[in-house]
């Protein structure tokens, strides 16, 4: 007799490409807003497809960690249920970003995906994902070679030492070590201090999650991500990094002293300077994830379109086993429908 274990295996086999094609609709939908201007319909197109294709699965879903908080944008909410809900149906808690890089796919940039993580609760209730309070946090993340090497890298030691600690598992010569971040006026003084220590900086505009995996993927282009960014973002990137043997550590970062004031009173003062892990934000070995490019990003080629044809490029991972699959869809757009939660109806694209 299979085992309740094995059960929720086979399950969670089968629910992993239904959050593909969450992730395949979300950017479909929102590719004719690419390049168009507003990021707030670009979201809202995303989102309204990403819930709609997530509410068709036989699952007990429920976004922990929702986006659009942070910008006031459209978004799957925290708290929010999703999937049939019929009795008997697996639990799935889910972190949620229908686009990452609003503002590139509204620009027309590099460097958006639609993005999920999940997980599958176990008895224990100890393997959810965790949700941070502060709007943004520090991270610092990289790959499987630096981790397996029980290096020490501290997000609390100096940036000069942690990059020399990272060339060195990389075996690489400092110039030759490629640092992402935020083009943002807050690391103005740490890119200075990456220039100062010999190595090439890649600035991005936004959608940091793929940025922060790019150190752990195998065909990688970045060495090391580190910088002020999203608390949400972190933990889904912390989803991803975990089915590749990689790390990111994380701490939050009160952008003023209001927010700190507000996450001293609701308890998380003594919480500020921890630094959280991949085991810390996505616990337990039911980690589950899926992206689906939107415009070329490090980890994923954006769609294509050629005549009729609209190509997707999707990455789909599982902890359990570090199993990665990369999806190549082809869709036929005289055809391709995608289910929007707006109306619960079917359209064309």
């Amino acid at each position: 007799m299979a085992s309740p274990h094995s059960n929720l295996q086979d399950a969670a086999r089968v629910l992993e490409f239904d959050f593909v094609r969450a992730t395949e609709a979300a950017a479909l939908h929102a590719l004719k807003w690419l390049g168009r201007g507003d990021k707030i319909e670009a979201d809202a197109a995303a989102t309204d497809a990403m819930r709609g294709s997530l509410n068709l699965i036989d699952m007990r879903g429920c976004c922990v960690i929702g986006e659009g908080i942070k910008d006031k944008a459209p978004g799957i909410l925290r708290g929010e249920k999703l999937g049939c809900w019929t009795p008997g149906a697996l639990e799935v808690k889910f972190a949620i970003d229908p686009i990452d890089g609003t503002r590139l796919t509204a620009k027309g940039l590099p460097g958006a995906i639609s993005v999920l993580a999940a997980t599958v609760p176990s008895d224990s209730g100890n393997d959810a994902l965790v949700e941070l309070p502060s709007f943004y946090c520090s991270k610092l993340a990289f790959g499987p070679a630096v981790h397996d090497a029980n290096a020490v890298v501290d997000l609390d030691l100096p940036i000069e030492e942690n990059l020399k600690v990272i060339a060195n598992c990389l075996n690489k010569r400092m110039h030759d070590l490629v640092v992402s971040l935020l083009d943002r006026p807050r690391h103005k003084e740490l890119i200075k201090r990456v220039r100062g220590a010999g190595a090439r900086i890649r600035l991005i505009g936004d959608g940091d999650v793929a940025t922060a995996i790019a150190p752990s993927m195998l065909n990688n282009a970045v060495d090391v991500y580190v910088g002020i960014g999203g608390s949400p973002e972190a933990v889904i990137a912390a989803s991803a990094i975990k089915c590749l043997g990689g790390q990111i550590l994380v701490k939050m970062w009160p952008s003023n002293d209001e927010e700190r004031t507000q996450l001293v009173e609701s308890g998380w003062g003594d919480k500020l300077e921890q630094v959280y892990d991949c085991d810390d934000l996505a616990p337990g070995d039911q980690i589950m994830f899926a992206a689906t490019g939107i415009s070329d990003s490090p980890m994923l080629e954006g769609i294509g379109v050629q005549g009729q044809h609209a190509h997707t490029y999707s990455i789909l991972m599982r902890s359990k086993y570090r199993t990665v699959r990369y999806i190549h869809a082809i869709h036929d757009l005289s055809r391709k429908t995608v289910r929007l939660a707006s109306d619960e109806q079917e359209h064309l694209l």
